[in-house]
């Protein structure tokens, strides 16, 4: 199937409603408006050279096409350049949330790639770089783990995290939330930090979406006995 194809399949699947949905949560155009379930059943239609045409995809700049190139892509086989472009280009938080730290996240050097983007000035390159590293903490045995670098970067959230922009707040808390939920080492101190953090509120343009209040989210995951229990993947 090739891009050409796999895009007016895309523009078949999608819908207005979903599109104002997505466009509300800050989705930017172009794209058609469709639902994840809908990409992933078109994912599994895909033969080739998946890893090419996944890349095309992303280069499309539609926001459909992007979100499918994430899924696709193996991160592990992608330059720290191509990283780098990626993030570049996610022009919304899904993107840059989410795909972008779902491919950085398997690449070898993605602790490395994720603490140069946390200095970046660039809201979504900073965000991307929050989320990569919480993404890892949830992927990687607690003995791959540096916990005295997690730590610091905790003191880090506590000390910056209210004047941070909007969306690397958020991303930074969901880092406190990864720490406390699947480093069970560093749980007793994320609840204790996530505390004196407080509610973290940032604009959510309208939406019903809050920012979850992390000591709650924590004990949530202590309750249902999940508490250092690693993931596959991030992709999803």
């Amino acid at each position: 199937m090739t891009v050409t194809q796999i895009l007016t399949q895309l523009e078949e699947l999608g819908t207005p409603q979903i599109k104002k949905i997505l466009l509300k949560h800050g989705a930017r155009e172009p794209l058609f408006g469709v639902k994840v379930e809908d990409i992933k059943k078109l994912q599994k239609q895909i033969k080739g050279d998946i890893q090419s045409i996944a890349l095309e995809l992303y280069d499309t700049g539609n926001a459909d096409a992007m979100y499918l190139a994430g899924l696709m892509a193996n991160g592990a086989k992608m330059s720290e350049k191509d990283l780098q472009h990626w993030v570049n280009n996610a022009n919304s938080p899904a993107l840059s949330e989410y795909t972008v730290p779902w491919v950085t996240s398997e690449h070898p050097d993605a602790w490395a790639i994720a603490m140069k983007w946390i200095d970046s000035k660039k809201e979504r390159t900073a965000a991307a770089g929050w989320n990569t590293l919480a993404g890892l903490l949830s992927l990687k045995a607690d003995e791959q783990l540096d916990l005295a670098v997690i730590r610091q970067l905790m003191e880090r959230v506590k000390d910056n995290i209210q004047a941070a922009p909007d969306r690397v707040r958020y991303t930074m808390n969901g880092f406190i939330i990864s720490a406390g939920s699947y480093v069970e080492a560093l749980t007793a101190e994320a609840l204790l930090l996530a505390r004196k953090i407080g509610v973290i509120t940032i604009n959510m343009n309208g939406t019903a979406c809050k920012v979850p209040f992390a000591p709650d989210y924590i004990l949530k995951v202590k309750d249902r006995g999940s508490i250092g229990k690693k993931k596959k993947t991030i992709k999803c």
